[in-house]
């Protein structure tokens, strides 16, 4: 399959360019809201590893309990409806919390994960409708393309909003910051507002009921367990996220312990490396995605790659908190970001049209319910002192080393029969 550059992409495809921007300002926004609630969690708690990581596994297994639901309604109703509803469903629940104080009751933390929970339930159709919508409007040659296109475009979103959120929130404080954040999930239902159609075809669906709805998971579900080149796939971002769950809290606790400034600033600083290596990597590793040698193996390395810079981080703990730190977050997030490019696009090439959108949920179940267990874990073990704060890093690290090669060892003969086909559906 040919390749389609990235500035080509976007000039010639006018609806994902419209796609691409309507993310971007929701991304963005999203990041002010997220740094909030840590920044919120650790002043409720005298910054207790536990209160933290419990705003990171609030909105894991939230999530995680949402995704069956939210992969069947991408197969049943209007993609583009459920992402404009997603979006305006975030602006009114910030609104909401912004007009009447909700995050300045008595009980502060219990608020922090009240909104953390509101804002995954609002939110959490995006993603599976998204996921089913794209190879709607991009063509094969387009599809990786725009994966990688859209991932870097969410590193970026991530490194730009957690790094100007962190800044605003030191020096504005966390209520504008919450404000700028409803405000772009507006105008981002406004961009998506002008889109196609784009899916699923409708006209032969039953009406729901609490038996159809059953029987479209578990038929999604079965299709999955039956279709062993889509099976696999859907466990690849939770391979990473068994580490890089606790990672991403991990990144917090630096954030609060070095001298990055304000702590606000600090944690802003540390995302904003994690997101553009998110982004720098699959954008800079396309050409090794087509090659046919290596494709079985590559979501096995990128995850190793992941844990082996997290182990340089913490031999470099607590003695060198400085810009090399920043690197090497940068550098295991770019690995991060070539697996979830690689498993996405896979998946979206394998995986039926009218499954499509259960297969995403599949995918973002795993994910989400790994990244909890892996946060919730990491900060239980910190808040009872059990291992400090570089041993932890080292222990995550190791964890997705282990799971990186697994996956290379468990690469069946048939699966690298499927990964090589000749068959342009399923080539990068």
């Amino acid at each position: 399959m040919s390749g389609v550059g990235y500035i080509q992409i976007l000039k010639n495809n006018h609806s994902f360019r419209r796609l691409f921007i309507a993310q971007e300002l929701s991304y963005i926004g999203d990041w002010f809201t997220v740094i909030a609630l840590f920044i919120l969690a650790g002043d409720a708690s005298d910054n207790s590893p536990l209160a933290i990581a419990g705003v990171l596994a609030t909105r894991s297994f939230s999530l995680a309990a949402m995704t069956p639901f939210t992969g069947m309604l991408a197969d049943r109703y209007s993609r583009k409806g459920l992402m404009i509803c997603s979006d305006l469903a975030a602006f009114i629940v910030l609104a909401i919390v912004l007009q009447f104080d909700l995050l300045y009751t008595d009980n502060k933390l219990l608020s922090v994960y009240f909104l953390a929970v509101a804002m995954v339930a609002a939110k959490s159709i995006f993603d599976p409708a998204q996921y089913a919508y794209l190879p709607n409007i991009c063509n094969d040659d387009e599809l990786l393309t725009a994966n990688a296109l859209g991932s870097g475009g969410w590193s970026i979103a991530l490194g730009v909003g957690a790094s100007i959120g962190g800044l605003t929130i030191a020096e504005y404080g966390i209520t504008v910051a919450l404000w700028i954040d409803a405000l772009t999930f507006l105008s981002s239902a406004i961009c998506i507002m002008t889109l196609p159609f784009g899916g699923p075809d409708t006209s032969e669906r039953e009406n729901m009921t609490p038996k159809v709805v059953t029987k479209d998971i578990t038929d999604g579900w079965k299709y999955i367990l039956q279709n062993p080149e889509v099976r696999r796939l859907v466990i690849a971002k939770a391979l990473w996220s068994s580490g890089g769950g606790a990672q991403i809290f991990l990144l917090i606790m630096i954030g609060i312990e070095a001298d990055f400034g304000d702590i606000a600033a600090g944690i802003g600083i540390l995302f904003m490396a994690r997101g553009f290596g998110s982004g720098f990597g699959p954008m800079a590793g396309r050409p090794l995605m087509r090659n046919k040698l290596l494709r079985p193996y590559l979501i096995g390395l990128a995850v190793g790659i992941s844990g082996i810079f997290y182990i340089i981080i913490s031999l470099m703990l607590p003695y060198d908190w400085n810009n090399l730190l920043l690197v090497m977050v940068f550098i295991s997030h770019a690995s991060s970001g070539f697996n979830w490019v690689q498993s996405t696009t896979l998946t979206q090439e394998r995986s039926g049209d009218e499954w499509r959108g259960r297969v995403a949920g599949a995918d973002f179940l795993a994910l989400t319910l790994m990244m909890g267990i892996s946060a919730i874990t990491a900060g239980f073990i910190l808040e009872n002192e059990f291992l400090q704060l570089r041993e932890v890093i080292a222990l995550s690290a190791l964890i997705q080393i282990i799971m990186g090669i697994g996956w290379i060892v468990l690469a069946s003969p048939k699966e690298k029969v499927i990964f090589n086909l000749e068959d342009p559906v399923l080539n990068l």
